[in-house]
C-alpha cells in the first residue's frame, strides 16, 4: 500500500482506475477539486474519512498533502519485454530511459513531462534510483498513475532488447562527441536516455547509445536541471513527429 498526497494527484489516481483503498481529508477543506474528489469517490464507492485537523496531521508526518491523502495499491511494474511490445503498437514508439536519477522531485517532474509528451513507457534502474514514493507522485501531478514503468537490474540488457526491436537510442550527454539535439531525426522507434543529476549518464551507458545529444548552453552555467533538459528533448521529439 502506498500514499498519494495532494489534491490533483489524488484526483488523477482516482480517475486513472487505480484501486483506491481509502481517502482521508482534513475536515474543513473546501474547493472545486475537493468537491470533485468527494463526488467521484462516492460514485466509485471509495471510502472517505474526514478527520479533525489534529488527527489528520498525525497521518501527514510532515508531508505537504494539501489536506488530502489516498491509500492505493503499490505500482504495477511492467516487464521490459512486455513494455517494448506494447510501445510498438504506436506508429512512432517512444521510450524514456532514466539512468540512476536520485532526487524524488526530479523523478516526479520527469514523469510529468513524459506523460504529457506521450511517452509510451519508462525504464528505470533498480540501483541508485529515487524511490517512487508520495513525493514523486505529488511532483508528477498524478502522472505516475498513468505512465508504464519497467524497473531493471541490468540496463545494458534492456537497451539491447530495444535495439533488437528496431529502436534507435539517443543519450543526453554534454560530452565532446555529442551533437545538438535538434539536428537528429526522432521519427520511428526511439529511446531517449537521461542520467544522474551530478554525473549524467554513466560512461558505460553512453557507449551503448547510437547517438549522443546535447542542449546548447549559452550562459555561464554548465548544464540544465535534468528534468528541464528531459522536457526540452521530449518536446523536440514531439515537434518533429507533428510535422
Amino acid at each position: 500500500m502506498r500514499k498519494v498526497i495532494g489534491r490533483k494527484p489524488v484526483l488523477e489516481a482516482i480517475n486513472s482506475g487505480n484501486e483506491i483503498d481509502r481517502i482521508m481529508i482534513s475536515f474543513g477543506q473546501k474547493g472545486g477539486v475537493i468537491d470533485t474528489i468527494l463526488n467521484v469517490a462516492k460514485r466509485k464507492k471509495i471510502k472517505v474519512s474526514q478527520l479533525s485537523p489534529q488527527k489528520f496531521k498525525e497521518n501527514e508526518k510532515g508531508l505537504n498533502t494539501q489536506g488530502v491523502i489516498a491509500f492505493i495499491n503499490d505500482l504495477n511494474m511492467w516487464d521490459v519485454k512486455t513494455l517494448i511490445s506494447q510501445s510498438k503498437k504506436s506508429d512512432n514508439p517512444l521510450i524514456l530511459i532514466i539512468d540512476e536519477i536520485q532526487d524524488t522531485h526530479n523523478m516526479g517532474a520527469i514523469f510529468r513531462s513524459a506523460e504529457a509528451s506521450g511517452v509510451d513507457g519508462i525504464i528505470i534502474t533498480q540501483r541508485n534510483t529515487a524511490p517512487l514514493n508520495e513525493t514523486v507522485e505529488k511532483t508528477s501531478a498524478g502522472a505516475l498513475s498513468y505512465v508504464k514503468i519497467a524497473q531493471v537490474s541490468n540496463l545494458f540488457q534492456a537497451m539491447e532488447q530495444l535495439k533488437d526491436n528496431g529502436f534507435w537510442i539517443y543519450g543526453s550527454s554534454l560530452g565532446k562527441d555529442s551533437q545538438i539535439y535538434t539536428k537528429q531525426n526522432y521519427k520511428g522507434a526511439v529511446a531517449i536516455v537521461v542520467g544522474n543529476e551530478e554525473k549524467g549518464i554513466r560512461r558505460s551507458i553512453t557507449e551503448h547509445c547510437d547517438h549522443l545529444i546535447s542542449i546548447p548552453m549559452l550562459g555561464k552555467t554548465q548544464s540544465l536541471n535534468v528534468s528541464v533538459a528531459t522536457g526540452i528533448i521530449l518536446y523536440e521529439v514531439l515537434r518533429q513527429r507533428k510535422n
